[in-house]
C-alpha cells in the first residue's frame, strides 16, 4: 500500500481576494481528498494547521513515505496582483520521481483547470518543502487567491480538485482510481 505525506498550505496569513485564507481552502480540499485516498488504498499522513513548515518536513522525513504532495494557491509578485491565472506543478529540479508525479499532476490537473494552456510542471531549486524533504514531492500552486476568477474557482471546485489530485497519485503508484462509497 503506497504511503503519502500530505501537506497543506500552513500560510494562514495569505488572504484570498474574496474572503479566506490558503491554509483553509488548502485543507478543505485535503479533506476532501482523505476518502478518495482511503477508497483507493494510499496511506497519508498530514500536517496540521499549528505546524512549522519545518516541523511538517521534519515529520515527513520521519516517516517513510513514497511522495510527499504539498497543496498551495499562488499570488503574483505585486505589480501583477490579480492578472495571473493557472496552475503550477513544482518539483525538485533534479528529481526523477518528483518530476513523473508533477508531470502527471500537471496533466491530469488540465482536466479540471478551466484554461489547459495555463497549466504547467516546474522545476525549483529554491522551495524548502521539496528541497528539504526525502520523499520524491510536488508543491501544486492551483491556482492565484488573488485573482478574483481563480479565487471562485477554487471555491467552487474543492471536490474536484480532490479527486484530480488522487487520481494522479493512483496513476503515480500505478494502482486503481477507486471512488468512494457515498
Amino acid at each position: 500500500m503506497p504511503r503519502i505525506y500530505l501537506s497543506p498550505s500552513l500560510q494562514e496569513y495569505n488572504q484570498f481576494i474574496n474572503g479566506g485564507t490558503e491554509e483553509e481552502y488548502m485543507n478543505l480540499i485535503a479533506d476532501a481528498m482523505e476518502p478518495y485516498l482511503i477508497a483507493s488504498g494510499i496511506e497519508f499522513t498530514r500536517n496540521r494547521p499549528s505546524q512549522t513548515l519545518t516541523e511538517a518536513i521534519d515529520e515527513s522525513n520521519e516517516g517513510e513515505y513514497d511522495f510527499h504532495l504539498a497543496l498551495h494557491s499562488n499570488a503574483a509578485s505585486p505589480s501583477l496582483a490579480g492578472q495571473m491565472q493557472g496552475a503550477d506543478v513544482y518539483y525538485w529540479y533534479d528529481s526523477k520521481w518528483g518530476k513523473a508525479g508533477a508531470d502527471i499532476i500537471a496533466e491530469n490537473f488540465k482536466e479540471v483547470y478551466p484554461d489547459s494552456n495555463k497549466v504547467k510542471t516546474v522545476p525549483t531549486s529554491t522551495l524548502r518543502e521539496l528541497r528539504k524533504t526525502y520523499a520524491p514531492s510536488a508543491l501544486i500552486e492551483v491556482a492565484y487567491h488573488d485573482n478574483p476568477t481563480d479565487a471562485q474557482w477554487i471555491k467552487d471546485n474543492i471536490e474536484s480538485i480532490a479527486r484530480n489530485l488522487v487520481l494522479s497519485l493512483t496513476e503515480y503508484f500505478g494502482i486503481p482510481f477507486v471512488e468512494p462509497e457515498k
